[in-house]
């Protein structure tokens, strides 16, 4: 059994399982199985796939795999720079399970550790790029700059052109252009000096770098002051470790700052995961995509942060939305804020200065060495004028251990960092011919005077407290123990699937050959991941029954795009422009009819039954009005109903005989994988949400990733990238997105196997009928399939009991925190439901628990409903009840403390404490505060 994964990962196995098949009234889980998944869909040949491993061979045989990369001192620079992790932070936070398994903080009262992690992140951005609001986190840099793109389009509607400077990182400039393309604006890439903002009509953007991509400092105030005169917007891309000795991009002028906090101790890992940043002038504060997190108050006064301005979200937008981001990167933000925690604004400096140092170094050791410079107004990075060199010099780095930038055959960058020592120094001038470094520089930095940083930075308390090891471990630790995660109890939530992140499957992250490759490496160097990553891809593809599937997307929202994008692109090939309406269920995630306006198509909705089941009659008659533009559907199944829609093959039938291709919202997947496929059914193009189906962790709200499955047509329109053979219409700035965390999904794969990923499947719709038949008599199950069962998921409808009681199903889900859980999905796909998808990792003990908590709510609900509580003073509306509340000496309420407190015998034996009361939601909205000016600016 202890090389048995499978048994490892599902909750329950042997009688404990069985006994659960047969209180669902059934002697086999194949006989359940068959009963909720339609005939038309199931079966086909078994999962093509190797035997599965334990984790010490899994992990053995990952292990040989990476070991064919080379880990080389990448200088390369372009976006990503060396970086030191500092180890509290990696063992801490990146391989500490009470960060990385939490949810999306919707649920702020316990949320707290990760929301204040997430406003220490705003407040460096804010501070050190002079802007007025940060957000909490984006996907990468490219992506950023692309959102900053649709930011400053939304402000200017007739606007059609945006000027982007040549001198930006070449993988930003191409992720504009993709992004930009279906959106009908046009980008023009051009010398900005030479660049006159009034002689553009439709000017809406410019975007510059700084430092720029050759490491040069320019000073853009007078460009930001025409640009400005021409109506147009100023969007910056800074390097966020310049930013604390270098002039901040909002006192010249900025709108919009955009950049990755990846050198803020993050390792490389061929690409990311790295949390991007975006802040912005206040004006723009309500349309900035993404995360925002604000403070409020609770009902009892005391401040508390909170996701703010949640009705941006794209559930609300939907298809006005100019973004599709759902989650971000909150894991990696975390991580960057608490390095500069750890460091606070004079660490900051100390590591700026010394990359500076370096590069100082070696520019007047080269220059002494007869080699001319682009540029002497450098920070860390200098570009050397090697005239058909390049490649002999590179090469020589490659001998000694290092790779240097090669930006054409005349031009070599050296970027140095945080890592770079003066043994590297050394030899890199080796490399150049030089034998003696010239240590005697004049002092202050290289620049010119205009460039210097006056302003002060990371003032807030913070950013000076936590300087030494154990200060530091104590406040991670206190943030950590606000929150609740899965290693404290079973979330869920319906659409999400919160299920086990293996530690195996975590392991691999922390290895050198895994974390330590910069994404422009050479290609012989990066022989290890790419095979890693193309054996992970064609996994998904057998599972999926698709022709190929590209690692690019580094979020789901980023998958539906680049799907959408694969379709439209497929259109256009073949003469067909004008296939340019999008028919998406009403029922779907915000997310869809968001991405569908992203790539340039007309959303067309299409109703669903009173099963919830998406109306056919009416799906066909709109396939078939719109015959001559029908471009794509958008559906996902199981549907956001949870139930397997018996007609499906019907509707993807339906689209293809009116010349439209079926994307199917991989959300679900959890109920498809070794039993059914998208491929099988009839999709054309599927995104897989990795941190779901495939075990990479939430993380909080990110990292994710979003692989696009697609048919054989498709392939030929996958996301390229100037780093693949295919360079059309990258997504994201690294060739394989968010590359490092796909090992957890290959580590996942490989230790299941066909028959343990089958198994999941089942097991996960085993759960959720438990959980379902569990309920019923309290909360009755909105949807269902045939027989009664639902798939993985089920929403139980609490609005009779509301209308009866006045108890919201907001109340509900903060009484549950009281219970020690975490509310299931609220108020979507249908208002006043909670969805629970409880997964195939929880064990019948932890599925009883919840329910027994769910079912005492009820009990508490009928209290209300019979006159015995207060309509109003009542547990349930009171609710979360923290420790400080229950332990006061003033105590009004008609209830007693043991029952607000300790509901259920078993919290005497444990017991987590929110650790703040309700958040009231519209204070913080209509107050918003979202950097740590200190407490005192919260109260007031």
């Amino acid at each position: 059994m202890y090389n048995n994964f499978c048994s490892r990962h599902v909750g329950s196995v042997g009688d404990t399982r069985e006994s659960m098949i047969k209180e669902l009234g059934y002697d086999r889980i194949v006989d359940l199985i068959e009963d909720a998944v339609p005939a038309n869909i199931r079966g086909g040949a078994p999962l093509e796939l190797p035997d599965a491993l334990s984790e010490t061979g899994a992990l053995d045989r990952l292990r040989g795999i990476m070991g064919e990369n080379k880990v080389l001192k990448s200088f390369i620079g372009q976006g990503y720079s060396g970086t030191i992790v500092p180890p509290v932070i990696q063992r801490n936070i990146l391989e500490n399970p009470g960060w990385y398994t939490a949810y999306t903080p919707y649920q702020a009262e316990i949320a707290q550790g990760r929301l204040e992690a997430l406003l220490n992140f705003q407040t460096l951005i804010s501070d050190l790029t002079g802007l007025d609001v940060a957000g909490a986190s984006l996907l990468d840099e490219g992506t950023a700059a692309a959102e900053a793109m649709a930011l400053a389009k939304s402000g200017n509607r007739k606007g059609t052109t945006m000027f982007v400077a040549d001198s930006c990182h070449p993988q930003t400039i191409d992720v504009v252009k993709t992004r930009a393309e279906p959106l009908g604006i046009q980008i023009e890439v051009g010398d900005w000096k030479s660049f006159d903002p009034a002689a553009c009509e439709g000017l809406f953007a410019v975007l510059v770098q700084y430092p720029d991509t050759l490491g040069t400092i320019e000073d853009y105030s007078e460009f930001v002051e025409k640009a400005h005169a021409a109506g147009a917007l100023a969007i910056v891309a800074a390097d966020l470790l310049a930013l604390t000795v270098l002039r901040a991009p909002g006192e010249f002028g900025a709108d919009i700052c955009v950049g990755n906090s990846q050198r803020f101790g993050v390792p490389f890992g061929f690409g990311g995961p790295h949390a991007a940043f975006m802040s912005c002038t206040d004006k723009l504060k309500r349309k900035m995509p993404g995360r925002l997190i604000g403070v409020s108050v609770d009902a009892q006064g005391k401040p508390g942060y909170r996701l703010a301005l949640q009705t941006r979200e794209q559930h609300i937008r939907r298809d006005k939305a100019t973004s599709n981001i759902c989650t971000a990167q909150v894991l990696l933000a975390v991580m960057a804020s608490m390095y500069a925690v750890y460091h606070g604004p004079d660490g900051l400096k100390r590591i700026a200065n010394k990359a500076n140092t370096c590069a100082r170094i070696l520019a007047a050791s080269l220059t002494q060495g007869g080699f001319e410079l682009v540029s002497d107004q450098f920070f860390d990075t200098i570009t050397i004028k090697v005239p058909a060199k390049a490649d002999e010099y590179l090469a020589a780095a490659v001998e000694l251990g290092y790779n240097l930038r090669r930006v054409d055959a005349d031009h070599v960058s050296i970027a140095c960092d945080e890592t770079f020592t003066c043994e590297d120094g050394k030899s890199l001038l080796q490399v150049f011919g030089i034998e003696k470094a010239d240590s005697e520089l004049a002092d202050g930095p290289n620049w010119n005077e205009v460039h210097n940083r006056e302003s002060d930075f990371c003032t807030a308390p913070v950013f000076n407290l936590y300087h030494s090891e154990t200060e530091m471990l104590r406040y991670v630790a206190r943030l950590e123990k606000k929150d609740l995660a899965l290693n404290e109890s079973m979330i869920a939530l319906g659409s999400c699937t919160m299920k086990l992140n293996a530690t195996a499957e975590m392991m691999p992250l922390s290895w050198p050959e895994v974390g330590n490759i910069h994404p422009f490496a050479p290609d012989d160097q990066t022989v290890g991941y790419r095979a890693m990553l193309d054996e992970l891809s064609d996994w998904l593809a057998r599972i999926t029954g698709f022709a190929a599937v590209s690692l690019q997307p580094n979020a789901g929202s980023q998958g539906e795009y680049a799907g959408l994008l694969a379709i439209r692109r497929y259109h256009m090939a073949n003469g067909d422009e004008e296939r340019n309406i999008c028919i998406i269920p009403t029922s779907a995630h915000g997310t869809n009819p968001a991405s569908a306006v992203m790539v340039g198509f007309k959303v067309v909705p299409v109703a669903c039954d009173e099963a919830g089941n998406i109306d056919v009659t009416d799906l066909k008659a709109k396939a078939e009005k719109y015959a001559d533009n029908l471009g794509a559907l958008m559906i996902t199944y199981p549907s956001t109903h949870g139930v397997y829609e018996e007609t499906i093959v019907e509707i993807c039938e339906a689209i293809h005989a009116n010349g439209g291709q079926v994307y199917m919202d991989g959300a679900n997947m959890n109920a498809q994988v070794g039993l059914t496929s998208p491929g099988q059914i009839g999709a054309d193009v599927c995104h897989l949400n990795l941190h779901k189906t495939f075990c990479i962790p939430h993380g909080g709200g990110g990292p994710g990733v979003g692989p696009i499955g697609v048919a054989e047509q498709l392939v030929p329109y996958l996301p390229g990238h100037q780093m693949m053979e295919n360079e059309a219409d990258p997504v994201c700035s690294a060739a394989y997105g968010s590359a490092s965390i796909n090992t957890i999904s290959w580590m996942y794969i490989a230790m299941m196997g066909a028959d343990g990923l089958t198994e999941a499947t089942k097991m996960a719709i085993l759960n959720a009928n438990y959980v379902a038949k569990r309920l019923d008599d309290s909360f009755p199950v909105l949807y269902t399939g045939n027989k009664g069962l639902v798939a993985h998921e089920c929403i139980i409808d609490l609005r009779p009991v509301s209308d009866a009681s006045g108890i919201t199903v907001e109340d509900v889900a903060k009484r549950l925190m009281d219970y020690g859980y975490h509310s299931p999905t609220m108020s979507w796909p249908v208002g006043g439901t909670l969805m629970i998808e409880p997964t195939e990792s929880e064990s019948k003990a932890e599925l009883d628990k919840f329910c027994d908590a769910m079912i005492s709510i009820r009990d508490e609900i009928q209290a209300v409903i019979d006159g015995r509580s207060d309509k109003e003073d009542n547990v349930l509306k009171n609710a979360p009840h923290t420790a400080e509340m229950v332990i006061s000496d003033s105590w009004t309420h008609s209830y007693g403390r043991e029952q607000a407190a300790y509901p259920m015998p078993a919290q005497r034996d444990h017991k987590f404490w929110p650790a703040v009361g309700r958040i009231d939601n519209v204070h913080g909205d209509r107050n918003l505060v979202c950097s740590c000016a200190g407490m005192e600016a919260y109260s007031e």
